[in-house]
């Protein structure tokens, strides 16, 4: 079992903020090359309208069409009942059910308020649990939401407790906006930690200033050991102003190699991957290690000046 685990959320969350539609051979490609890669948890897909989000229009016919790696999860997000439907169709492993505690940002993202929100999960989590699926609950803008600041610790460890008595096997405490601090991460992922453990907690970063990877080390020295990332640190939220992307996978996995804490991935063939995506999406990515490349990637001396 790896120290950390990274589960990689570029196929849905990268993807879906991209201008050009990536085709659904392609996302078919990434998604097997990064199990391929050793990633034991993947975020496929969304099952949300085709009109609201027509980049993951094709999220069925993506997961008919993967190839599953035995102990990979291949999770869904789902925004309602529908979605579910939908996604235990497709024999996602795992549904993703996401909620914002900031009402403002719930009533941009989903058109109800967060308690709205939760009594429709309810439905999803009886289907989903019926069917003997993984059913994970996120928080969006637990850090803080570009409306209305700084949330309180109280409703979000209130959102918590009422996914956990819904049947929730894991939950996502979500940086939607890349507001958090190091310091602010610590405590919450603490106090999260007492009610839920680590190997039901999973935290949601973006780079967005620039604080994405202190976050994951003040996170992980909190006790949290499982993390999402994307690929070349793709994807931002299109409900909130300004709000960039993820942390980065591969960079994300070489921090962690560096410091000796293991991911179970294959970095070199993490990295091939990433390198190869500016061409998918056609544009640059803002993941570093494609760029700069292995720590112990040494280069030849110089030659001096004459």
């Amino acid at each position: 079992m790896p120290d950390v685990i990274l589960q990689d959320v570029c196929a849905r969350d990268g993807l879906q903020m991209e201008q050009r539609f990536v085709p659904t051979e392609q996302r078919i490609r990434l998604v097997d090359d990064l199990a391929a890669a050793g990633l034991t948890r993947i975020e496929v897909s969304s099952f949300v309208s085709p009109r609201a989000v027509p980049a993951l229009a094709d999220a069925a016919e993506v997961f008919r069409g993967i190839r599953r790696h035995e102990g990979v999860i291949y999770a869904a997000l789902v925004p309602n009942a529908k979605g579910a439907e939908r996604a235990l169709a497709a024999d996602a492993d795992e549904l993703n059910m996401v909620l914002s505690v900031s009402k403002t940002h719930n009533l941009a993202n989903m058109r109800m308020t967060p308690q709205q929100s939760l009594e429709g999960f309810r439905a999803i989590a009886e289907m989903t649990l019926g069917a003997g699926k993984m059913l994970n609950g996120t928080i969006a803008t637990a850090f803080g939401c570009p409306f209305e600041g700084p949330q309180q610790v109280s409703d979000v460890l209130g959102l918590v407790q009422s996914y956990l008595e819904m049947g929730c096997t894991g939950i996502t405490l979500a940086d939607t906006t890349g507001m958090a601090n190091p310091r602010q991460i610590e405590e919450l992922v603490r106090d999260v930690l007492a009610l839920a453990g680590p190997k039901a907690l999973t935290i949601h970063l973006h780079n967005t200033r620039g604080l994405g990877l202190a976050n994951v080390l003040a996170a992980w020295r909190a006790g949290a050991r499982r993390f999402d990332a994307a690929l070349g640190g793709l994807g931002g939220c299109p409900f909130a102003p300004g709000a960039s992307g993820n942390i980065a996978t591969e960079d994300t996995a070489a921090m962690f190699s560096e410091m000796g804490v293991d991911t179970g991935i294959d970095l070199r063939g993490l990295l091939a991957i990433a390198r190869q995506l500016p061409a998918i999406v056609g544009h640059d990515v803002p993941g570093q290690l494609a760029k700069a490349g292995l720590v112990q990637d040494l280069h030849p001396a110089p030659r001096p000046a004459p």
